[in-house]
């Protein structure tokens, strides 16, 4: 088993712990402008703290995770990356798992300094995993890769979106799709975890994906990792469609919210309401 730094389990089992204790789902903070407005704050690096203070104050009880969505902060410059700093140090300090939503890729020392950015020890950006884009090659993200496993986090790798556009790259090959190795690739690095209840080394699936998992011979229930699946409430899937999605792999699905939970604020007690409703789905 990885040593996680300072005696810190490795994040795969400290999510599986999360999600037995509290329930399989993740609450993604989203900061759009029009849920701003909607919520009578300014779209401004203080309007992004309070919105995401509220929120966290809302589901840190209930949810296994939050991901806060790293793009609807960087556009406030540095000043919403404080915001995105404090936020993550406030989940540390309530105990909720954080997934930093950067969908990060790159090569050599360019990843190493997103790797260093989101996962070492000590950065003020560092989250318990981040969201990591594959398309330079699985392999490019060695450095993100090795780094989570020595500091004790985790990392999501997008595999098969349900975006439209997508499935040009995903689906690509049939029956040796693009899809289909990142999740091999991904099941090969957790064999590192093999004594934890997962592993540490995630994939990103989204909940309306349908048939496209058994279309491309996915083997989901060998991950032997957390699967990150965004699209329950506002974009329309459900907990049924997660489990006829995933199958026997759906006790590694951490479903994913945002609007359809974020619309019921910002009064803490609403929020908290829709967060109670949707995990009675799951």
């Amino acid at each position: 088993m990885p040593d996680g730094s300072g005696g810190r389990a490795p994040f795969g089992a400290r999510l599986a712990a999360a999600m037995l204790a509290r329930g399989p789902l993740c609450v993604g903070i989203d900061p759009h402008p029009g849920l701003l407005a909607a919520w009578g704050l300014a779209d401004s690096a203080a309007g992004l703290r309070a919105f995401s203070r509220t929120t966290l104050e809302a589901v840190a009880p209930l949810a296994a995770a939050i991901k806060p969505q790293v793009a609807l902060y960087e556009r406030h410059g540095s000043a919403g990356l404080a915001a995105l700093e404090d936020l993550l140090a406030a989940a540390a300090d309530a105990q909720v798992l954080t997934i930093a939503d950067a969908k990060r890729g790159d090569i050599g020392s360019t990843m190493a300094g997103y790797a260093d950015a989101w996962l070492r020890d000590g950065s003020a950006l560092a989250a318990d995993a981040v969201t990591l884009s594959p398309y330079l090659g699985f392999e490019s993200l060695r450095p993100a890769l090795e780094l989570a496993a020595n500091s004790g986090r985790g990392v999501f790798v997008l595999a098969l979106t349900s975006n439209p556009e997508g499935a040009s790259v995903q689906h690509a090959g049939g029956p040796n799709s693009v899809a289909r190795g990142i999740v091999a690739a991904a099941a090969a690095e957790n064999r590192r975890y093999a004594a934890e209840t997962l592993g540490s080394v995630g994939v990103v699936v989204g909940a309306t994906v349908g048939d496209a998992l058994v279309r491309l011979g996915i083997d989901l229930a060998g991950l032997h990792g957390p699967i990150l699946a965004p699209g329950l409430g506002a974009q329309g899937a459900t907990g049924a469609d997660l489990r006829a999605t995933f199958g026997v792999a759906y006790r590694q699905v951490l479903a994913t919210s945002s609007r359809g939970i974020l619309a019921a604020g910002p009064d803490v007690a609403a929020l908290r309401a829709a967060t109670q409703e949707t995990l009675r789905g799951l």
